[in-house]
């Protein structure tokens, strides 16, 4: 049996991923595994349509596919994003119709659940039998229950190859409710001195994107700027060597301009839309690699206080992960989230209105200051970073720990020492009988009780 290992790494054979595909390999040592290193050698799987036919007959003939990759800033590696976009652009789904699959990823565990839902989905794009999918984190080999965990799930997915079983269905075909939109005239907005700028990825391919934009320019005064990232300079995704930890210096620092149009360009906004066309299930890589890219910034939320909307076209209606996946990145970046605009909300009419009504509140919540306050997103990823970089990770994330000390992320609540006092004394007292059923009968008073004191000092005319 032979099973053809997609790796996702940039990093190629250098990769923690891979350590934990050796795992399967040494459990099940009768089963060939064969690597491909499709995310490092992207470039030329683009421009050797000779390599990539080979690489594509190859995983034809295997028996079995697993995608294994680490995450990237919610999803996969622009590279490996990029591998998916040539699958369906040089018509090469047959050769994963009906094969069994499975997904194996390693990461600290933020937003895996959404890397794991887009790449079930594509599978179900190229018609695969979807066996299931396996989060590890980037330590978990060091434990002997992780070990035994991930050689049982490789072992159930072989005998399920073996069976011709374990198939769960996926998400159903995306459908194409787009209107052919047609601009109407939106009353400018005065921005009030506030830098509003546009980035789209590209304009080819959506019949839609430009016309929207152009009209949504016309919705701020001034003009809004608009910018493609097709035209920047930009020579390759993220590398995945961690030299920015140290000190937010880029391994590609005045080789392309990324980072120049960013820290310019990105940062210096006050409102920001970014806006793209669907690709298969996310935005497109050209996207995917500015996300990526723009990990220069390690952890550190740098759009804090911005207002951030997106305008996309295509299917996004029907993709609650994508939706999800934007949400939060503005909610990690301490961010306010504007709102989405799209060509498969409705009529022309309404999406110029939604056009028109994300420009005026985009603009009004900055003049404000407005930042919502943080949903599970920001709030429980900060604690994950937090922790991480606290722990394990401090050596590699230095420039993110002398921010996080700098800014209280060093939030523990077991360095609260008053209310450990006041808990352990509450809770022995909750033991004796008589003085629980007076706190439980108090309870849901004792609540509400310190907010009157709260209350009684706000001035309505404040």
């Amino acid at each position: 049996m032979k099973i053809a290992v997609l790796n996702g790494s940039p990093k190629g054979q250098i990769s923690v991923t891979l350590q934990y595909v050796s795992v399967l390999q040494r459990k099940s040592p009768e089963i060939e595994f064969q690597i491909f290193d499709v995310a490092q050698k992207i470039k030329k799987l683009e421009k050797d349509d000779k390599f990539f036919g080979e690489i594509i007959s190859q995983i034809a003939a295997a028996d079995a596919v697993l995608w294994a990759f680490p995450l990237y800033f919610f999803l996969v590696s622009s590279q490996y994003k990029r591998f998916i976009e040539l699958i369906f652009e040089r018509n090469s789904t047959s050769a994963f119709r009906g094969k069994p699959v499975a997904v194996l990823t390693t990461s600290i565990k933020f937003f895996d659940h959404t890397a794991h839902n887009y790449l079930r989905d594509i599978c179900g794009d190229l018609e695969m039998k979807f066996f299931g999918s396996y989060s590890a984190d980037m330590y978990d080999l060091f434990k002997s229950k992780e070990r035994h965990r991930l050689s049982l799930f490789g072992q159930m997915f072989i005998q399920a190859i073996k069976d011709d079983c374990g198939t769960i269905v996926s998400a159903k075909r995306l459908t194409n409710e787009a209107v052919v939109y047609e601009p109407a005239l939106l009353p400018p907005i005065d921005t009030d001195g506030k830098k509003v700028l546009i980035v789209v990825d590209d304009f080819a391919g959506s019949l839609n994107l430009r016309p929207m934009l152009d009209n949504f320019q016309k919705a701020f005064s001034p003009t809004a700027t608009l910018m493609q990232i097709k035209d920047i300079d930009i020579q390759g995704g993220c590398l995945g060597c961690m030299q920015c930890g140290i000190d937010n210096s880029c391994v590609y620092q005045g080789k392309d301009g990324f980072i120049d149009f960013f820290n310019e360009q990105i940062k210096s906004a006050d409102i920001l839309f970014f806006a793209g066309a669907i690709h298969d299930r996310f935005l497109s890589s050209k996207w995917k690699c500015f996300f990526d890219r723009s990990f220069f910034n390690g952890h550190i939320p740098v759009l804090e206080g911005k207002q951030i909307g997106f305008v996309i076209t295509g299917s996004f209606s029907q993709l609650f992960n994508l939706r999800e996946i934007l949400e939060a990145y503005a909610d990690m970046q301490h961010a306010n989230l504007v709102g989405f605009v799209s060509d498969d909300m409705g009529s022309s009419q309404e999406i110029n209105d939604a056009l028109q009504g994300i420009s005026a509140n985009a603009v009004m919540y900055s003049k404000n200051g407005y930042t919502q306050p943080q949903k599970f997103y920001g709030v429980g990823g900060t604690k994950i970073f937090r922790d991480a970089v606290f722990g394990k990770l401090r050596i590699v994330f230095q420039a993110d720990d002398k921010y996080y000390k700098k800014n209280g992320f060093y939030n523990f609540p077991n360095n609260n020492y008053k209310w450990r006092l006041i808990n352990s004394a509450i809770v022995s007292l909750t033991k004796i009988p008589f003085i629980r059923r007076e706190f439980v009968k108090r309870m849901k008073v004792e609540m509400i009780k310190p907010f009157g004191k709260i209350l009684a000092k706000i001035n309505p005319r404040e």
